[in-house]
């Protein structure tokens, strides 16, 4: 069975987990591919709404055909984030993507000092984006500038935290948080500027969108099984709104 083309030009939004190590562009070009030759189309307009790094899963917003004009409104909403940090440790990127240095102890901190510190960093802050980010600088991608050691700091800028709960404190440093936060928010600057504070160092070890407004992860496909549906005809087009 194949989908009606009228419908798909349409639009209609997609929720999709974005898997580990797949960038948020492999997703839509995966999909893209997908419903144009399910529908029989030349061309067919996809985008998404708020890349998510490689290392990083979870809730993505896609607008397919038409629906694409709505994207901008999916990117304003708050997002909401499950992080984890390692204490002790830095890296150049933030996250796992280098490799760790040792930076401090982290052995006298209790789960009070840390939400102490987490306190600080709710409402409007400025933030200084990584390095190894998507961000151009003089018409460069700053992580390209990063990775060939030419790299340049990034100005900072205002976000707004709305929300910065601790869900666990581990004896190996690992520490979970819940990051409801405003778009252009880096969690992985987050990580790392909690970890200056609190004088041992973090880095962000795994990151999971869990929501985008009121869409939520727990509605969203697993990229594996939407693209089976759509192949094997199972897939049902959302209404477009």
């Amino acid at each position: 069975m194949t989908l009606d083309p009228e419908k798909l030009q349409a639009g209609f939004p997609l929720l999709v987990n974005k898997p580990l190590h797949w960038t948020s562009f492999d997703v839509v070009n995966k999909l893209r591919y997908t419903l144009r030759h399910a529908g029989g189309l030349r061309k067919l307009k996809l985008g998404h709404a708020g890349t998510l790094d490689p290392l990083a899963t979870g809730l993505l917003i896609l607008g397919v055909g038409r629906h694409t004009k709505l994207i901008e409104q999916y990117m304003g909403l708050p997002k909401t984030y499950r992080a984890t940090l390692q204490l002790g440790y830095v890296t150049d990127s933030y996250d796992a993507e280098t490799p760790p240095r040792a930076q401090g102890s982290f052995d006298h901190l209790n789960t009070a000092q840390i939400e102490e510190v987490l306190g600080q960093f709710q409402g409007e802050i400025w933030q200084r984006p990584p390095l190894f980010s998507a961000l151009k600088v003089k018409g460069q991608k700053a992580y390209e500038l990063a990775r060939k050691g030419t790299e340049q700091p990034l100005p900072p800028r205002p976000v707004h935290i709305h929300q910065l709960q601790l869900i666990d404190l581990t004896d190996t440093g690992h520490v979970e948080l819940v990051v409801e936060c405003s778009k252009g928010t880096y969690v992985r600057s987050l990580a790392h500027d909690l970890g200056a504070k609190l004088g041992c160092g973090a880095y962000l070890t795994r990151l999971e969108r869990t929501a985008i407004g009121n869409y939520h992860l727990r509605d969203a496909w697993a990229l594996k099984e939407l693209v089976a549906a759509i192949e094997k005809g199972q897939f049902q087009l959302p209404q477009s709104s």
